[in-house]
């Protein structure tokens, strides 16, 4: 499983910015797509997670303004974000809880990174 993001960028405070994450490879099963997000000096945490029932979680932080989704054949996830705050700025993450076969466990596949930065 290849994950490839793309969409971050620098914009002002209060704007929206839209990532998109490619997913490609051959998998059994995939449990869930997701974006996460590291800002420096900082751990990775979880910024949104669907599954493939379509239930959606999100972080504290981000309920009310983010949205996470993804196209019909699970091939994409995206993360529209709005009202954006500096806070949010970080490297953002592209993740999927997947099964290559039959007889593994699920595994988390990463994206490279896409970095967002909003100016105050």
């Amino acid at each position: 499983v290849q994950l490839q993001a793309s969409g971050g960028g620098l914009v002002q405070a209060g704007g929206s910015l839209r990532l998109s994450c490619a997913v490609s490879g051959s998998f059994f099963n995939m449990v869930t797509l997701g974006w996460y997000r590291q800002a420096p000096g900082k751990q990775r945490d979880v910024v949104a997670v669907v599954t493939k029932s379509g239930r959606t979680n999100y972080a504290d932080s981000v309920k009310g303004r983010f949205a996470v989704s993804t196209d019909n054949a699970w091939n994409a996830v995206y993360l529209r974000m709005n009202s954006l705050k500096p806070e949010d700025t970080a490297v953002y993450f592209c993740c999927a809880f997947a099964q290559r076969n039959g007889y593994q466990s699920p595994l988390d596949y990463w994206g490279q990174g896409t970095q967002v930065t909003v100016s105050s």
